[in-house]
């Protein structure tokens, strides 16, 4: 069963994807830090951006404008 990440909204298909490979995790491995807790909506929105500058070649200030309207409504920032 695919699930999404809460905090990014990356589709999670295994355990490997979820944080500390525990599927009853809500986040995925990249929302993660390494003790396992979520990330801030900071360190998420840069890692975002900064995925889409990599990736995608995009000016850093339109990826970061850009991962901010993908994660603004997932249920991680409702009260952000």
């Amino acid at each position: 069963m695919t699930t999404k990440c809460i905090a990014c909204g990356m589709p999670m298909t295994n355990s490997a994807d979820h944080a500390n490979n525990d599927t009853a995790t809500a986040y995925c491995t990249h929302c993660a830090r390494p003790d396992g807790s979520m990330k801030s909506h900071d360190e998420v929105l840069d890692g975002m951006a900064a995925f889409m500058v990599q990736t995608q070649g995009i000016d850093k200030s339109a990826a970061r404008q850009m991962a901010r309207q993908a994660i603004k409504n997932l249920p991680a920032w409702s009260a952000h």
